[in-house]
């Protein structure tokens, strides 16, 4: 489970290594679509064993120098780096989550994401003006498909120079990120790490202060390191491991903030991304660092410098040969503090290239990755091993961004990515791929497809919460559950949020059934309550084009929020809880919940905390912790109970007769009308004949 994983035609693609395939995967961030086993943005040295009586253990290697692992039939690994430190840490589980936990304690644990970036997100490089921006968030609102994000891509900026925004093309664009936070959408925009040289200083600041304080990548000379990328003029880039380019970066990010009023920052390019091949001015010198004896198997023909800068360039950290893949490692920190500073609020910070631990700052979405059919497929895998890499805010891009997509794979891919934890439609193809953009029946079925995300999302974040607290993963494969059940150690067209969600979406064209592997457990549609037959067994499900199958597992107490159009609203609406019991008649969950966007809520103790836990025919809610001044005006309205053996009968909410509840013809029993206050605590208790 190395690496991020890429497109795919002969080799079998699978989450699951198969060592009978005798692949080679290289380490050694590139700016690289997905396309076999090609090296890619990020690193991530990091393997899970899963043994045969379900212990799980995991090896992580510290090193961030070239190199690569060899799954050999045997089977065997073979590792190979060409230099660097070589600091093997074993972390011993004995469970799946447990080896999560245990990583991410060591390299540093998520920060808590703000609710409204667990919304629906829109974006594309390509709007060119501000009309067509405006244009795709209408026909969204028009649909009302919910949506809590638009980005700026590089075509919003002046020449494609950080920190500004074109007058010419997006005239006004300052206050019409004003208009939209005011309709409750709030706006990312882009940074690369490059800044052009051919500027003149008094007039852009980032290079004047930049010059200032010293914060570029030398050359042997001394010189600052050059190389070509977006803007016109060669480009420098910054050394972000040293603290003086820190400090400058979180400067510029702060003022900028006074320019255009962005909510969170999207860090790109950053392996450090080079059009050129090295130096601009032909190549790198002719020596054992830009040279070395032996090279990795990465792609552009086995050159450590080929779309990057030359290996013996100068950082504090020491030679770029030594530190070349922890670049957006060292710029994510200063990004995500610089965002705190500027906006005030939590912020979110998404990163193309990553590192051990980079999941402790920001997000991550899965990079260029294709508009074709098995990209959805390919996209599962790749966000199962960000959450094992203790990245788990992470997703690909929805409808895929190389390319153009078709109506029902981007159909498809928009019920697929309403489960991804980060979920961004972005493009970089000709025509717009907005779920409005194709009309009534792709807007509805994506719009279904939201709604039952926007109504989990109180769930969603409760998993974020542990996974600040605790480690571990948000979204996570069937086998992270069921450890010990074989028949799941090969599954990765399905995955599971937390404990008590299981997504079986069609990845595959013109597919109106998919098949779906269901543990030895109880499961439960997620539209109509009804029980699952099945268990520990496939079966095939009816997923006609405006469905994608949602189950909830039994034992799960989650809670939920009626949905709206955005989370400004939403946050407002009643609560609910879905309750499913388990073969004992039993189910536990929580609900966290805060503001949603301050800062250390959960340092400082001003959240929400409650446990549920359903058994002995019994409901009762216990608080944990009441800091969180927001929740007393909150309430819950329904439950839904799911799994009763016997006949409902009698209901009892504080010990009071309550008679507003419904038995559904799937055996559901649906309680309404409840006016609870969840500050307060609560028992639900019922009767019924024949109970099991």
């Amino acid at each position: 489970m190395f690496m991020e994983l890429g497109r795919m035609s002969s080799i079998d693609m699978i989450f699951r290594h198969d060592f009978s395939q005798n692949l080679t995967w290289a380490l050694w961030a590139r700016d690289q679509p997905p396309w076999f086993t090609s090296n890619m943005y990020g690193v991530q040295p990091h393997l899970t064993v899963l043994e045969n009586d379900g212990n799980t253990h995991s090896v992580v290697i510290v090193n961030s120098n070239a190199q690569q692992f060899s799954m050999l039939s045997g089977p065997s690994i073979q590792y190979i780096t060409t230099g660097g430190l070589l600091d093997i840490y074993f972390f011993l589980g004995p469970t799946p989550e447990n080896t999560v936990e245990q990583y991410t304690e060591a390299v540093g644990r998520p920060q808590m994401p703000p609710y409204w970036a667990l919304g629906f997100q829109l974006c594309r490089v390509g709007y060119t003006t501000i009309d067509r921006m405006q244009a795709a968030v209408n026909r969204t609102s028009f649909y009302e498909i919910p949506q809590d994000v638009q980005y700026g891509d590089i075509d919003i900026m002046h020449k494609s120079l950080d920190f500004t925004y074109s007058r010419e093309n997006f005239p006004g664009l300052p206050e019409y990120v004003r208009e939209l936070k005011g309709k409750g959408i709030k706006f990312v925009t882009i940074l690369d790490p490059c800044i052009s040289s051919g500027e003149d200083p008094e007039e852009y600041r980032p290079l004047k202060l930049g010059d200032e304080m010293d914060v570029w990548v030398k050359k042997a000379d001394g010189t600052p390191a050059l190389g070509k990328v977006w803007p016109e003029h060669p480009c420098y880039f910054p050394d972000y491991s040293r603290n003086s380019t820190r400090e400058w970066w979180r400067i510029l990010i702060k003022e900028f903030h006074d320019l255009l009023e962005y909510d969170g920052l999207w860090i790109d390019m950053n392996e450090p991304a080079n059009f050129d091949q090295g130096e601009v001015s032909g190549g790198c010198e002719a020596n054992n660092l830009n040279y070395p004896p032996f090279v990795p198997s990465i792609a552009g023909g086995g050159n450590l410098s080929q779309q990057t800068i030359c290996a013996d360039y100068k950082q504090d950290a020491g030679d770029h040969y030594n530190v070349h893949s922890l670049y957006g490692w060292f710029q994510s920190e200063p990004t995500l503090a610089g965002t705190r500073e500027g906006s005030g609020k939590r912020s979110l910070v998404l990163s193309r290239s990553t590192f051990l631990g980079s999941g402790h700052w920001v997000a991550h979405w899965l990079g260029d990755n294709w508009s074709q059919w098995d990209n959805l497929h390919f996209s599962i895998i790749g966000m199962l091993q960000f959450n094992q890499f203790g990245v788990p805010f992470s997703g690909s891009d929805i409808c895929g961004f190389l390319g153009n997509t078709t109506e029902q794979m981007c159909q498809r891919w928009m019920q697929l990515g309403a489960f991804y934890p980060f979920a961004r439609n972005h493009n970089g193809g000709d025509v717009d791929q907005d779920p409005g953009i194709w009309g009534p029946e792709v807007a509805e079925s994506s719009k279904k497809a939201l709604l039952v995300r926007y109504t989990l999302l109180p769930y969603l974040y409760t998993l974020f919460y542990r996974t600040v607290t605790e480690g571990g993963t948000v979204a996570r494969a069937l086998w992270h559950n069921f450890p010990t059940d074989f028949n799941t150690w090969g599954v990765d067209r399905q995955f599971m949020w937390g404990t008590g969600l299981l997504i079986n979406p069609v990845l595959d064209e013109n597919a109106t059934k998919v098949e779906a592997y269901f543990p030895n457990a109880r499961f439960y549609d997620y539209y109509d309550g009804s029980e699952m037959a099945v268990r520990g067994n496939v079966t095939e499900l009816d997923a006609p084009l405006d469905k994608i199958n949602v189950f909830v597992a039994g034992g799960n107490v989650l809670p939920t929020q009626e949905p709206a159009v955005n989370t400004d609203i939403s946050r407002n609406n009643p609560f609910g809880l879905i309750v499913a019991l388990d073969d004992e008649g039993k189910a536990s969950g929580s609900l966290y919940y805060d503001d949603g966007d301050s800062i250390g809520t959960i340092e400082n103790e001003e959240y929400f905390l409650a446990d549920f836990l359903a058994e002995n025919n019994t409901i009762i809610s216990t608080v944990v912790k009441n800091g969180y001044q927001g929740m007393s005006d909150k309430r819950l309205t329904t439950i839904r109970l799911l799994g009763i053996k016997g006949t409902f009968e009698d209901l009892m909410v504080n010990g009071t007769i309550h008679t507003s509840w419904t038995t559904m013809p799937s055996g559901e029993v649906l309680i309404s009308n409840l006016t609870l206050s969840l500050t307060s605590g609560f028992t639900i208790s019922w009767t019924c004949q024949n109970c099991q």
